[in-house]
C-alpha cells in the first residue's frame, strides 16, 4: 500500500503540472460526445427507424425487425459496428493522450494520427472479440472513466432485483460477476497494448494475460481502491466547504444569494470534473505501470501544437456556458410540477397482497394520485386482477389465468408479506375504487393464448368507464398500445419500456420507463411531444430525488408514504444552500447506481 501511495503522489504531481493539457483532452472528448457523436447517432437511428416505419427498438420486436425489415436491421448493425469503433477510438485517444502528456509530447494532430494507426488494426474477424472484451471490462472501466457512449450498457435494475430474490439466482449472479471481474482485470492491458504497440486484439489479450499473472491484477485493484477513497474524501471536503459558504451567502439579499449559488454550483461541478479527470489519469498511469518503458512505443510528434491554449479556452467556454445555462434553470426552477404518485400494484410498504381489494383500501387512505393494477384475460374471456402469468407464487397453484374461469379464480386465496386476500375480478376492483374515489392506471398483460377479440371486449366493457373517470391504461406489449389507439383513440395509453435504447416514435400517449436507464434526454424529447414519462419502480429516497431532478411526471412506487415525504422535502427546500445539497445528493446517487 505504501508503494501505491508513493506512485499516486508522483502521478498527482505530474497531473498538476499538465492540468491544462488534461483538461483539453477530457473536455474535448466530452464535448465531442455531447455535441457531435451522440446527436449524430441519435439522428441516424431515428432516420433509419422512421424510413422503415419501425416505431421503437426493444427486445420484444428484434425478431420482427430481422424478418420484416432486413435492410433496416443491417443498417442498425452497421451503426453498432461504427459505435464500437468510435468507443475504441475514444479510449485509444485517452490512453495515447495521457502518455503523450506525461512525456511532454502532447499534440492534438499527433494523437489523432496515432489513433488512426491503431484503428487500422481492427479487422472484421476481430470485431466479435473486441465486443466481448468491451462487455467484460465495461464495469471495470466505467469505475475509472465514465463516458456517455457506455452509459446505456448496463443491466436494468429490475432484472438485478429479480435475480437477487432467489438464493440460486443470486449465487449464480455473484459467481458470474466474480468471473467477469477477474477476466476483465486479466485483460485490462489489452486496449493499452493495442494503442501503444499497435497489436491486434488477440495478441494484445494474450500479452495482457501474461502481464497480469501472479496476482499482479490484485495490485491494480488495491491501488485503484485507494485512488477512489482519496477522490471521495477530497470531494466530500470540498463540497462541505462550498455548502457552508452558501449558508452564509443565503443571509444576503436574494439576488446576491443567487449569484453566490451560481458560483458555488459551478465550483461543485468543476471540482467534480477535476476529481474525475485526476482519478482517471492516475488510475490509467497505475495500470500501465505494469508495462515496461520499451513496451510503450509511442512515436513522438515533431513539434507541439501552438493551438493548445486556444483549444483549451474554447472547450472551457463551451463547458462553462452549458453548465451555466443548466444551473440557472435548476436554481430558478421554483414552479416545477411535483410528479404524480402511483401506487405500484395497489400496495404501499407491504401493507397487503398486491392487486387485491384489501390492500387497495389501505393504500387509498394514503391518497396516491393513481393506483396501478395488472389485468389478465381468463379462460372465459373475462378480466382478473393479477400480475404474474402463473399463480404459483401467490396462490400456490401451478396454473395460469387462462387455465381457469373467472369464478374459479376469484375463489382462490393469495398470500404475500404476511397478508392474505381473495383474487379480485376487474369488475369487483372497479366497484371498490369508485367508492374510494381512487384513480387507476390499468396495465394490460398479454400472453400468446389471449383471444383475438380481447382488446375489443375490454374497450366495449370498460372504455367509457375509463374515460369518464379519467383512468389511464398502459402495456408492455406495443400491439396493445397501437391496437387500443385504433379501437378507441380517446383512451390515454402509455407504452411501458424496460430499457432505454432510443426515443420511440410511436402512437403512445406517454411512457413508463424503468428508472435505471431513464435520462433527461429521453424526458426532454417526450415533453417536446407533450408526452408524460413515469418512472418505475422507484422505492428509495435517493432515486426519487434524481427522478424529480430530471423532471419525470410520475413515480410508480411500492412506498407511497416515502414518495410523499420525499416530494414534500425536495419541493420545500427553497433556499439555495438546500438546492446545492439536493444537487450533491443526486450526484452521489446517480454515480452510485450507475457504477
Amino acid at each position: 500500500m505504501k508503494a501505491s501511495f508513493i506512485d499516486i503522489r508522483r502521478y498527482s504531481i505530474e497531473f498538476k503540472r499538465h492540468l491544462l493539457q488534461y483538461l483539453v483532452l477530457f473536455l474535448g472528448l466530452d464535448v465531442s460526445n455531447q455535441l457531435l457523436i451522440i446527436p449524430t447517432f441519435r439522428y441516424v437511428t431515428t432516420l433509419i427507424l422512421q424510413a422503415s416505419a419501425i416505431p421503437f427498438i426493444s427486445y420484444q420486436n428484434i425478431l420482427t425487425i430481422i424478418t420484416t425489415q432486413p435492410v433496416a436491421f443491417i443498417l442498425l448493425i452497421l451503426e453498432l459496428v461504427l459505435l464500437i469503433s468510435i468507443i475504441y477510438v475514444e479510449f485509444s485517444s485517452l490512453l495515447l493522450g495521457i502518455q503523450g502528456i506525461k512525456s511532454d509530447n502532447f499534440s492534438l494532430s499527433w494523437t489523432y494520427q496515432q489513433v488512426i494507426n491503431s484503428l487500422k488494426l481492427i479487422r472484421p474477424s476481430s470485431l466479435i472479440l473486441l465486443v466481448g472484451y468491451f462487455i467484460l471490462i465495461i464495469p471495470f472501466v466505467d469505475s475509472i472513466y465514465r463516458t456517455p457512449l457506455l452509459a446505456k450498457v448496463q443491466v436494468p435494475q429490475f432484472i438485478m432485483d429479480y435475480m437477487t430474490r432467489s438464493a440460486w439466482l443470486a449465487t449464480g449472479l455473484i459467481v458470474f460477476f466474480a468471473i467477469a471481474a477477474i477476466l476483465g482485470l486479466r485483460w485490462v492491458m489489452t486496449l493499452p497494448l493495442m494503442s501503444y504497440q499497435e497489436m491486434n486484439t488477440y495478441s494484445a489479450m494474450k500479452k495482457s494475460w501474461q502481464l497480469t499473472a501472479h496476482k499482479r491484477w490484485w495490485q491494480i485493484v488495491k491501488a485503484l481502491v485507494l485512488v477512489g477513497v482519496l477522490s471521495v474524501l477530497a470531494l466530500a471536503i470540498s463540497w462541505w466547504l462550498i455548502y457552508c459558504c452558501q449558508l452564509v451567502w443565503d443571509l444576503l439579499p436574494k439576488q446576491a444569494a443567487f449569484i453566490g449559488a451560481s458560483i458555488n454550483m459551478l465550483l461543485i461541478q468543476l471540482t467534480s470534473e477535476v476529481a474525475a479527470i485526476w482519478s482517471t489519469v492516475v488510475s490509467i498511469l497505475l495500470i500501465t505501470s505494469l508495462l515496461k518503458p520499451e513496451d510503450i512505443e509511442i512515436r513522438r510528434p515533431k513539434r507541439r501544437s501552438k493551438l493548445l491554449a486556444g483549444v483549451a479556452g474554447i472547450l472551457m467556454l463551451v463547458f462553462l456556458a452549458d453548465t451555466a445555462v443548466n444551473n440557472n434553470f435548476y436554481l430558478k426552477d421554483n414552479n416545477s410540477k411535483a410528479p404524480l404518485i402511483i401506487s405500484h400494484r395497489g400496495v404501499s410498504d407491504h401493507n397487503g397482497v398486491q392487486n387485491t381489494i384489501s390492500a387497495l383500501k389501505k393504500t387509498a387512505k394514503l391518497k396516491p394520485d393513481y393506483v396501478e393494477i395488472d389485468i389478465h384475460e381468463t379462460k372465459d374471456k373475462q378480466f382478473v386482477i393479477m400480475h404474474d402469468e402463473n399463480l404459483e407464487k401467490l396462490a400456490g397453484l401451478n396454473k395460469t389465468p387462462k387455465d381457469l374461469t373467472l369464478k374459479q379464480l376469484i375463489s382462490l386465496t393469495v398470500r404475500e408479506d404476511g397478508h392474505q386476500a381473495k383474487i379480485a375480478s376487474l369488475d369487483q376492483y372497479l366497484k371498490a375504487v369508485k367508492k374510494l374515489k381512487q384513480k387507476l392506471l390499468i396495465e394490460i398483460k398479454t400472453t400468446p393464448r389471449d383471444s383475438k377479440m380481447m382488446l375489443e371486449n375490454f374497450n366495449k366493457k370498460y372504455g367509457r368507464l375509463i374515460l369518464n373517470n379519467h383512468y389511464q391504461v398502459q402495456s408492455l406489449d406495443y400491439h396493445v398500445v397501437s391496437d387500443l389507439h385504433k379501437i378507441n383513440p380517446k383512451l390515454f395509453v402509455l407504452y411501458i419500456q424496460p430499457y432505454n435504447f432510443t426515443y420511440p416514435h410511436s402512437v403512445a400517449d406517454g411512457y413508463a420507463m424503468e428508472y435505471s436507464t431513464l435520462n433527461n434526454n429521453f424526458i426532454w424529447q417526450a415533453h417536446l411531444d407533450h408526452h408524460p414519462v413515469y418512472a418505475w419502480t422507484v422505492n428509495t429516497q435517493e432515486v426519487m430525488q434524481h427522478m424529480m431532478f430530471i423532471h419525470v411526471d410520475g413515480l410508480i412506487t411500492d412506498n407511497v408514504e416515502l414518495a410523499k415525504k420525499t416530494i414534500s422535502s425536495y419541493s420545500s427546500k427553497t433556499s439555495y444552500a438546500s438546492r446545492l445539497k439536493n444537487y450533491i445528493l443526486i450526484f452521489i446517487n446517480v454515480t452510485s447506481y450507475n457504477a
